[in-house]
């Protein structure tokens, strides 16, 4: 095929091109440790099999959003007590960093291989997959091909694809359908990923709508969290506004949103408010007290009465669940250019979702919500009040929004199984490789 012949040509060059300066830099490894000779493979020390029974999974993370999904279907694999050596690859520093925190320890994580066809059979070598995962949309020409070339089934999980970037990869239209008609299994997020892989060239007994695993989280009782949540923050027929996850430069539009919804409201409003790191603590206090604003802390509540109509949380780890206790989620992050926060977090409790316009870390979740009507994307401050206050008066238009939150989050229940089912279908019957 031509297309892959140029790329698979320059890239050989490149290789080639760069190999003594990769040479140089692996003698230097007792002072440098750069990432280029990595994906190189020099330094991949691959951990022996430890069963002669297990299967060797190799999952390709792109980066940190592709690693928290790979470490739901890691413990999914893991709850099935399928015996499996778990190899983790990504194309970043960052996201092998929180890859190697995150994960379980024996999982053997690495920078991924470069895609030329030399350094992508020594991986594979060192390796020897029984199985190589992609996540997402991580379509390596060379990979895929010296994959099939070699016999070695692969798989693209929670696959997604944007409109945008299915125009892109159009142009290349050819070389997509080869890739692609070379999988064994295709899970998508939703119909429309579906529809835009078939368009790209993949054979529809492959394709299976399987939610986001990401966002699988667990059934749990919503009026029971949210009511324990509710009475740590002391309230009653009050209207909770969460803001959570908040940036630099947020607090201030916010301030007068919350100002705004006690002016229009009939009832109290109570407003608490997360900043997304916990470092802002003195900054966010002195930006309250400048705006003449008392206040209480979250971890006083649980021991103290509150007393005052704005509640700074200072933890960690209770944002999650304490979304349970609101009527109106906001998620920061987004009024300011921070590419927001995981808004499906918020509308896992059956309550709609707040956000601005900078979502761009969580395009997929904020698609899942607003096409179900579960979210709000609003421009500014002045919109999110006004969008507010209409849903504080309308109780029919709110009751839908809650609704749609809550059926948003329902299509991606199960998606962790669906896609674990998929993968262990293919290890446990080969036979039905192409």
């Amino acid at each position: 095929m031509l297309l892959y012949s140029i790329y698979q040509f320059v890239g050989t060059v490149l290789y080639c091109l760069s190999f003594p300066f990769v040479l140089l830099l692996n003698r230097l490894q007792g002072y440098i440790n750069h990432g280029l000779v990595r994906r190189y493979g020099f330094r991949l020390h691959c951990p022996a099999k430890k069963d002669v029974r297990s299967y060797r999974i190799w999952i390709h993370a792109a980066s940190v959003g592709e690693v928290q999904a790979a470490r739901v279907l890691i413990g999914e694999m893991i709850s099935r007590e399928t015996k499996c050596d778990f190899f983790l690859s990504t194309m970043t520093e960052h996201g092998l960093s929180v890859a190697s925190k995150q994960l379980p320890s024996e999982v053997f994580c690495f920078l991924a291989p470069l895609d030329v066809p030399i350094t992508v059979h020594r991986f594979l070598a060192a390796i020897k997959p029984d199985v190589y995962v992609c996540l997402e949309t991580e379509l390596w020409p060379a990979m895929f091909i010296e994959l099939h070339r070699i016999g070695i089934p692969s798989v693209m999980l929670n696959g997604r694809m944007t409109e945008r970037s299915s125009r892109r990869y159009k142009m290349i239209h050819s070389l997509m359908k080869r890739l692609l008609g070379n999988l064994d299994g295709l899970a998508v997020i939703s119909e429309d990923d579906g529809k835009r892989f078939r368009e790209l060239g993949a054979p529809t007994e492959l394709i299976q709508v399987t939610g986001n695993i990401k966002y699988d989280y667990p059934v749990e009782n919503i009026e029971k969290v949210r009511l324990s949540h509710r009475f740590i923050l002391k309230a009653d027929k009050e209207i909770v506004f969460i803001s959570g996850s908040t940036r630099t430069g947020e607090e201030d539009i916010l301030i007068r949103v919350f100002k705004a919804l006690k002016k229009q409201s009939d009832k109290d409003i109570l407003w608490v408010i997360a900043p997304r790191h916990l470092e802002r603590l003195d900054e966010v206090q002195k930006i309250l007290i400048g705006a003449g604003l008392k206040y209480d802390l979250y971890s006083n509540l649980k021991t103290s009465v509150r007393t005052c109509s704005v509640v700074l949380v200072d933890t960690m780890g209770e944002l999650g669940k304490l979304y349970s206790a609101g009527d109106f989620n906001f998620v920061g992050g987004s009024l300011v250019k921070q590419r927001g926060h995981n808004i499906i977090e918020a509308a896992r409790w059956g309550r709609p979702v707040y956000y601005g316009p900078s979502i761009d870390d969580f395009k997929d979740a904020a698609e899942i919500l607003e096409s179900s009507g579960g979210s709000f994307r609003v421009a500014d401050g002045d919109e999110l009040a006004a969008t507010l206050i209409d849903h504080l008066r309308d109780k029919k238009v709110y009751e839908h929004a809650c609704a749609g939150a809550m059926h948003a989050v329902s299509l991606q229940r199960g998606a962790a199984g669906r896609q674990a089912d998929m993968l262990v279908g293919l290890l446990q019957n080969p036979a039905q490789n192409k």
